[in-house]
């Protein structure tokens, strides 16, 4: 079984990474790190490009930047003081990313982009810490479903290889560590 250990000691530093970490990605003679980067190389391998760029810039960086956020608070040690700031700002950024999303059916009208796989992740995540925040974001939450019934992200998410069900979005060792579902049941 992989763990930390075995990650830290046999594994990061041998596989050719410019900077080695988590997640990474290998495709062929392409080495990659880092969350962004690997979405923005799928999203042109796979011409999952946003047409209007500067509002593709936009919409990445709203995700990326509440995902700081939220990584912040996460491993801040103070996670259940900063919790309430973070459900105030995601309340914000909700109303905001509905009036952005308009007709839809995705970010950038019919055609999927990265972006709307990277928004779709984070709002997951975001659900996992906060349900409440959904509670009426019906723009919101039939994005999600929108992305979520895509053919193969339907079967990924059905199947045993779902990292929702094995791995936790931040370590285990934070404040705030995610899927899967940690609190201890007696």
């Amino acid at each position: 079984k992989e763990g930390a250990g075995k990650w830290c000691g046999e594994i990061k530093m041998n596989l050719g990474l410019d900077f080695p970490n988590l997640p990474y990605l290998i495709d062929g003679d392409v080495k990659l790190t880092e969350s962004v980067a690997i979405y923005r190389y799928l999203g042109r391998k796979y011409d999952l490009m946003p047409e209007d760029v500067v509002r593709g810039d936009l919409a990445e960086q709203l995700v990326n930047g509440m995902r700081t956020y939220i990584t912040k608070i996460a491993y801040s040690g103070e996670f259940e003081k900063a919790k309430p700031w973070f459900i105030n700002t995601l309340g914000v950024r909700l109303k905001e990313f509905t009036a952005f999303l308009g007709e839809g059916p995705f970010l950038f009208g019919e055609k999927v982009t990265y972006i709307d796989f990277m928004a779709f992740e984070f709002w997951e995540q975001c659900r996992a810490l906060s349900p409440e925040s959904f509670d009426g974001m019906d723009v919101v939450n039939a994005y999600q479903e929108r992305v979520a019934s895509l053919p193969r992200i339907r079967e990924w998410m059905d199947s045993e290889d779902c990292t929702r069900r094995t791995y936790s979005i931040n370590a285990p060792h934070c404040s705030w560590p995610g899927f899967p579902n940690t609190e201890k049941t007696e």
